[in-house]
């Protein structure tokens, strides 16, 4: 990946609605070139897909929490179990193994505190191999970005 590519990620992270012949002239390369550029990392799954960044609050979702989640065990086995149960909740927005304290942090969203209990009760916690849940409640979100850096270092 070169200072083009680069560019062009750019620009797409700021506008992925862009077309061709404005995505080749904030770049600087005529449409032809630009375009197997798009398609190469689109190919080599750089750029992995696009879609809408849409408001949770106006959709009726206002309330995020983290909830840590302590597994009875780590094995390959519980572990894709565990992911597997949780990709069937539309509340799961994201889903990372952890390392410290925590073996999985879940960032779930919610219409209320009640959605959020409902959720936890009838749904989380019926997910075998679980020892224990932390949940923190977010009082409001003070960054947050869809676009990765611009800049890659290397050490």
């Amino acid at each position: 990946m070169d200072a083009l590519d680069r560019k062009i990620i750019s620009a797409l992270q700021r506008d992925g609605r862009m077309t061709m012949a404005d995505l080749s002239e904030a770049v600087g390369l005529s449409p032809t070139p630009c375009a197997r550029r798009v398609a190469n990392l689109e190919k080599t799954g750089v750029i992995a897909g696009y879609g809408a960044r849409v408001d949770q609050t106006k959709l009726g979702l206002p309330v995020t929490i983290f909830v840590a989640v302590e597994l009875e065990g780590q094995s390959r086995d519980a572990l894709q179990k565990f992911e597997a149960a949780v990709r069937r909740f539309d509340q799961v927005m994201e889903c990372y193994l952890m390392t410290g304290t925590r073996d999985i942090l879940l960032r779930v969203v919610a219409a209320s505190l009640s959605d959020f209990d409902d959720f936890l009760e009838n749904r989380l916690m019926c997910v075998p191999g679980i020892r224990n849940t932390r949940s923190s409640f977010t009082l409001r979100t003070m960054v947050q970005r869809s676009a990765l850096p611009e800049r890659v270092t290397r050490a």
